[in-house]
């Protein structure tokens, strides 16, 4: 197997490939247009050499902040071929934290998306000592130092690309900050390309692959798993509108294989399941029967059986049911890799009953960020996040209040950062004199090796009466109901767990006018006796399996989502439990009272 040594040695091989293949797919005008390998080398190469005139070399920062798009990879390809660092944020984020970020990594150009974020930047110039070029990626080909500009300069004095060292650092890929200011993850070229090499090893992908990208580049997930992991394999990226159109761009794309986090799964599970009970009567019979048709053929298949009566009804009722299903999602999905966080195995097994088959995979930014996958090669087991993958080692440290065989995950590897930069002591506390990576996550290891994670070490807290509490497991779990749209449940040092909950505003309308409660407004709504009940009942209904004392006994209800813009949620969508807390705080101490 070929192994690639560095991101500008990857992206050259693929580049000549694959110069004909489609690359990334951007909508205009009501459908997609697509560009190639060899369009976006191009650009790549008059990019480098804009940089370039412009004064940057190897080891500067060339930041930028824009969501998905081909200039956001034409940037960090560039920046890589002149053995600089490319630092991503996020068009969410506020504004003191890009200066913070800025600032921190000692940036020397900025990308950024449009006309309103560079006129929100370019005073940073004044502010941000290392800072001499904010380039806008819509500005015009007449002003020299717009995306533009820089492509035409590069284009007359072009500039030919370094070969970095493995342990060259590419980039900096900022921690979402769910407790103070973001750290700097630093990654270098072998953090990454081990774990593209690893992923050659494990799934057969190739050229005629397509993804639908919506999640972000500026995220280690979609940056690693997606962007350079499809380009090493000559495939392609639709890139969609936004997190609202991916449903309707599925089919306009038809991607084979999905990167997606747990959240938007959810929202598939929620909305097909509310669609067909909806729809009732014989739809609703034909799509229990699909489901459990299908895991009667997989409980089969797992024991070496199978039965020619089931295996008629499958293929019946995945031509009737599961196959319009997957039309709705474009139709050519094959693969479904779901990271970021603990997908629900309830939600697994049903994405995988559509015949979409379900790889889990676990990491962190600070292990590039694959450590375990499941796969083809290695095995898969539902409700696990796979095995190592080659090169890597986990093992599982003691934890205090961890039960008999779980405890924190460690990982070893050729993907384990750099450092945090600036951080010595931060540093110091996740790494281990032998190299290992303290990922701060609870988890247990089969006999196989299969990893299974259990909750965060840090959001772990304490009950009055002793008992040890993982919130984040038992939050996905309610959060299945349709009902609900996000939850925090918390109890440290109380008597009994609480929460805040957010409901999912149009179901609970929906709810709402078939059972005759009407509100003046979306607060008014949730606060309604009879909707408090709803909430109750979808508790206790999606609870059945907590332990007594993980059960939330009481709730503070609320019409405003956990969001980027409040504040609530990291760019990855990860709940500041802090900040809910803080909001929340004197309405959560009054169910106490």
């Amino acid at each position: 197997m070929e192994t690639f040594e560095n991101l500008v040695d990857m992206f050259d091989k693929s580049v000549k490939r694959y110069a004909q293949n489609p690359l990334f797919g951007v909508k205009k005008n009501g459908r997609f247009e697509w560009l190639t390998y060899g369009e976006i080398g191009r650009q790549v190469a008059d990019l480098r050499g804009g940089l370039a005139s412009i004064g940057v070399g190897p080891g500067d920062r060339v930041a930028v902040i824009a969501d998905n798009r081909p200039e956001w990879a034409v940037g960090a390809y560039a920046t890589y071929g002149l053995g600089a660092q490319y630092v991503p944020m996020y068009e969410a984020q506020l504004e003191k934290d890009w200066k913070y970020i800025l600032n921190d990594s000692g940036t020397k150009v900025l990308f950024v998306a449009n006309d309103k974020i560079y006129k929100q930047t370019k005073k940073l110039i004044d502010e941000v000592d290392s800072l001499e070029h904010v380039v806008n990626m819509e500005g015009t080909a007449d002003d020299a130092t717009s995306f533009k500009g820089l492509l035409a300069a590069g284009k007359k004095a072009p500039a030919p690309a370094v070969s970095p060292a493995p342990s060259d650092i590419c980039g900096f890929i900022y921690t979402s900050g769910t407790t103070g200011n973001p750290k700097g993850v630093l990654l270098s070229h072998d953090n990454i390309t081990s774990n593209v090499n690893a992923i050659h090893d494990l799934f057969p992908m190739g050229p005629e692959d397509r993804s639908l990208s919506f999640l972000p580049w500026a995220h280690s997930f979609g940056q690693t798993g997606e962007l350079h992991c499809m380009l090493s394999y000559g495939a392609s990226i639709g890139i969609a509108e936004s997190v609202k159109t991916i449903i309707d761009n599925l089919p306009e794309v038809k991607p084979t294989i999905l990167f997606s986090v747990p959240r938007i799964f959810n929202k598939i599970y929620d909305g097909l399941n509310k669609r067909f009970n909806d729809a009732g009567g014989l739809q609703k019979k034909l799509f229990d029967a699909t489901m459990a048709t299908a895991s009667a053929k997989k409980a089969l298949a797992a024991k070496g059986k199978s039965s020619l009566w089931v295996d008629v009804k499958h293929k019946l009722l995945d031509k009737l049911v599961a196959s319009k299903v997957r039309g709705r999602l474009g139709g050519e999905l094959k693969y479904a890799f779901s990271g970021g966080a603990k997908l629900n195995k309830d939600v697994a097994e049903f994405i995988d009953n559509l015949g979409i088959v379900v790889y889990e995979g676990y990491g962190l930014t600070e292990t590039s960020p694959i450590a375990t996958a499941n796969n083809p090669k290695t095995g898969r087991i539902i409700g696990s996040v796979g095995k190592a993958i080659p090169g890597v080692k986990v093992v599982i440290a003691p934890c205090d209040g961890a039960p008999p065989g779980e405890g924190e995950v460690v990982v070893y590897g050729p993907n384990i950062m750099v450092g945090y930069h600036n951080l010595p002591d931060a540093t110091k506390e996740v790494m281990q004199d032998d190299g290992g990576f303290r990922t701060g996550d609870m988890g247990k290891l089969d006999a196989e090796g299969f990893l299974f994670i259990t909750g965060r070490v840090k959001e772990q807290y304490k009950l009055e009466n002793g008992k040890y509490v993982v919130p984040s497991p038992l939050e996905e779990k309610i959060r299945l109901s349709p009902f609900i749209a996000n939850i925090m449940i918390d109890g440290t040092n109380r008597p009994y767990n609480v929460a805040v909950i957010v409901p999912e505003l149009d179901a609970l309308k929906g709810w709402a006018k078939s059972n005759g409660v009407s509100a003046a407004s979306d607060e008014a709504l949730v606060a309604s006796p009879k909707v408090r009940e709803l909430i109750l009942a979808e508790i206790e209904k999606f609870a059945t399996d907590f332990k007594g004392y993980e059960k939330p006994t009481k709730f503070v209800l609320t019409a405003e989502d956990f969001t980027t813009d409040n504040g609530m949620l990291t760019p990855s969508l990860k709940v500041k439990r802090r900040e809910v807390m803080a909001r929340y705080g004197e309405q959560i101490d009054r169910l106490y009272a």
